[in-house]
């Protein structure tokens, strides 16, 4: 009884601090969502490896592939200059092993909406192939309607896929067959995964005036861990309600309302968060689950910085300076620095792939004719290509560069297999696959 009473006053007093990250990653999301460019900044004096990337789109990649499988064959179509801006998933590309491929993109058709919902019941049409490799054979295929233009899909270590439909998560397999699995009080808008997969992080749309059915996840009314502001409960207001839930049993460990979408870097241990200490600086926080929390290192930047985690004992900081440039900071759960990289380009809408194992990342970037702000947005003919950087993790050097095509702004066209030797890129009417040299290992 007494070790029961206390389990659940730390997940209280973990609740109570999710709901201060929560405010605080939520204003990190909304100035991520504005901030159209990347960031990077003159290097501090800190122990660590300083490194430099490619300031231009390369006209090739570093290295040839070792084997193309054509798109054109497996219905695969460049989207329209239309997309470009608009941030929709579009395609998405993922390893089920070192040996099979999962490749599911939208096929172009007329477009199905309900009568005066216009845009949030958009029905499309999703292709999906299991590709053998190296041959591209089909070894199974599937078409899927989902609805809206968000991310769609999730893979998991063990050969199966999260498959998100509005308020419906389904899992599947290699052979395509889907089932469903947890189901929400409103439409999911974001889905994330701890490094070690044994977390799920959602956020959905659930107004206060939503009615739990039965068979649903809690909503923060129903759950047993309700968040609370400074011991006042969550207004109606705040109609997107976060989750911490496991993945094996669907339980929810820990619930919150917030007002927009967040970003909660986990990993099986807790949850990150920062503390704005000093002008231009920052303390990274880590939140056990079981109870307590312990200061990981401290970051200078000019925003907030935008936590990830790379494995479960690396963490990655992207920070920023006043004139708007961007930094890569790596360090591991115990304070250590890694590396960094000070980037002197301004990369645009810059996006993050990592493989399962941890040990290889990549980042996407758009090359652009101009720096956009909000004097000079960017226009579909501003945009010039998509850069592909492949890091290892453990070092912060580039192990592959290339390029994608076509552009594919919300990302879907990369993908780094399980042990990190392998990187498959869509570009040239073709998914392109790089073989790399084994990753260094953790220091």
């Amino acid at each position: 009884m007494t070790k029961r009473f206390l389990q659940v006053r730390r997940w209280q007093c973990a609740g109570a601090r999710l709901a201060v990250a929560v405010m605080i990653l939520c204003a990190a999301s909304a100035l991520r969502a504005q901030s159209s460019g990347g960031f990077s900044e003159k290097p501090s004096h800190h122990s660590g490896k300083v490194l430099s990337l490619p300031q231009r789109l390369p006209l090739k990649a570093s290295q040839p592939p070792a084997f193309s499988i054509p798109t054109a064959p497996l219905g695969f179509s460049a989207p329209g200059p239309l997309y470009l801006g608009q941030r929709n998933t579009l395609a998405s590309l993922d390893f089920l092993d070192e040996n099979r491929l999962l490749f599911t993109f939208r096929v172009p058709g007329l477009i199905r909406r309900k009568d005066g919902d216009a845009g949030q019941d958009d029905e499309r049409q999703i292709r999906a192939v299991v590709l053998a490799l190296p041959e591209g054979t089909i070894q199974s295929e599937a078409v899927w309607s989902l609805h809206d233009r968000l991310r769609y899909l999730w893979i998991l270590r063990d050969g199966h896929f999260l498959l998100r439909d509005r308020d419906l998560l389904q899992q599947g397999d290699a052979t395509l067959e889907l089932k469903p699995w947890l189901r929400f009080p409103g439409p999911l808008t974001w889905v994330e995964l701890d490094p070690s997969q044994r977390y799920l992080v959602t956020d959905s749309h659930e107004p206060a005036a939503v009615e739990v059915k039965s068979g649903e996840v809690p909503s923060p009314a129903t759950a047993s861990e309700n968040m609370v502001e400074d011991g006042v409960p969550r207004d109606g207001q705040k109609d997107i309600v976060a989750r911490i839930l496991q993945r094996e049993s669907g339980q929810v460990m820990l619930v919150s309302r917030t007002r927009s979408s967040i970003h909660l870097p986990i990993n099986s241990d807790g949850y990150l968060e920062t503390l704005h200490t000093a002008a231009g600086q920052w303390t990274l926080i880590l939140n056990f689950f079981s109870g307590g929390s312990r200061v990981l290192g401290r970051v200078d930047s000019a925003c907030t910085p935008t936590l990830d985690f790379v494995s479960q004992k690396e963490v990655l900081a992207t920070t920023c300076d006043p004139k708007g440039g961007r930094r890569m900071v790596a360090m591991d759960t115990d304070g250590r620095r890694l590396w960094q990289d000070d980037n002197a380009t301004v990369p645009v809408w810059p996006l993050l792939v990592r493989s399962p194992d941890g040990s290889r990342l990549a980042r996407e970037s758009l090359a652009v004719t101009h720096p956009v702000d909000a004097l000079s947005p960017l226009d579909s003919d501003d945009i010039k290509g998509q850069l592909v950087e492949v890091f290892d993790a453990a070092t912060g050097q580039v192990a592959l560069t290339a390029t994608a095509s076509p552009v594919l702004d919300a990302g879907g066209n990369v993908a780094i297999s399980p042990s990190g030797r392998h990187v498959a890129v869509i570009s040239d009417g073709a998914i392109q696959v790089f073989e790399l040299p084994a990753p260094p290992a953790p220091p």
